[in-house]
């Protein structure tokens, strides 16, 4: 029994555990109810932005007769809703004529608006800070106290009424919007990296197109976004210089003059409405991560 004893393993002394005090207990029991309570906000604040894009699709799946009623499901899912409207004289036009405003107008904001950011963030030159005053006042301007002088420019002088070029040229000679942002990003770039790319030979062009760019992407990507989103969403640029033509209607201005010829008929202005709704979700969800990166890391120096 003795060898049988000295054979045996000690047995693990288990760590005795402090009993929990009053004060941990209500630590606990505050810091779950305040886990709670901001998670239940979060999901209140989502519910909120998102039940209306919901309403809004289950509406434009509905038949005539259903949309008009309480009901917030649709008895018969009616996809054909989409194709009524695809079929609509004039909708795929609104469609082809947002795509060339947004496209291009982002392309030649992005493109105008970088060398005039780089030269305000990284280049110092007598009335740079002036420069930098007057693009944030450009910001600062209502475009209506100017649209008058400018309708008249592009519709008399150019008569350039009825299309969409008096929209999209202007946007060749940059955005103050962008060019803040840009520069702000630039800002954060070290003035180390464009140092060594002067001593290996690049001049200001090449060390923008080699150096800065490149480091630059995430910004660019949000300006581009910002660019887009208010491009396809703009109502009163259209309003003004397109509404003589249809032939040069885009989807926002559209979407007005097919409410009005289907005033009765929700579920396929629902359903028009999703169609204008769509581009503009996909592409923020595809591009979330850039234009999030981009708009973070966006660098207030003075």
């Amino acid at each position: 029994m003795a060898q049988d004893t000295a054979r045996r393993p000690d047995r693990p002394v288990r760590p005795t555990v402090p009993p929990v005090t009053p004060a941990e207990r209500t630590a606990r029991r505050r810091a779950l109810l305040e886990w709670i309570g901001v998670h239940s906000l979060g999901v209140a604040a989502a519910l909120f932005f998102t039940l209306p894009f919901v309403f809004v699709l289950l509406t434009s799946l509905m038949s005539d007769s259903q949309a008009l009623s309480r009901d917030l499901i649709p008895h018969t899912w009616e996809w054909s809703n989409y194709r009524k409207v695809f079929d609509t004289p004039g909708f795929l036009t609104w469609w082809r004529n947002t795509l060339v405003y947004a496209g291009a107008g982002t392309a030649l904001t992005v493109v105008s608006s970088v060398p005039v950011a780089y030269a305000l963030a990284k280049f110092r030159f007598r009335g740079r800070n002036l420069s930098l005053m007057l693009v944030i006042s450009m910001m600062m301007l209502p475009p209506q106290v100017v649209v008058i002088p400018m309708y008249l420019f592009w519709a008399k002088q150019l008569d350039l009424s009825g299309t969409l070029w008096p929209l999209i040229i202007p946007m060749a000679f940059g955005d103050a919007f962008s060019i803040f942002l840009l520069r702000q990003f630039l800002m954060t770039i070290p003035n180390e990296y464009l140092d060594a790319a002067r001593v290996d030979g690049c001049g200001d062009l090449r060390t923008l197109l080699r150096v800065v760019l490149p480091m630059a992407r995430p910004g660019l990507a949000a300006v581009a976004l910002f660019q887009f989103f208010n491009a396809w969403n703009d109502y009163f640029g259209p309003q003004i210089y397109t509404s003589e033509n249809p032939a040069a209607w885009t989807l926002s201005y559209g979407l007005e003059s097919f409410k009005g010829a289907h005033h009765t008929d929700w579920n396929l202005t629902m359903a028009a409405t999703v169609l204008v709704m769509a581009p503009v979700i996909l592409v923020f969800f595809f591009a979330q991560k850039a234009f999030v990166e981009g708009v973070t890391l966006t660098g207030v120096k003075g």
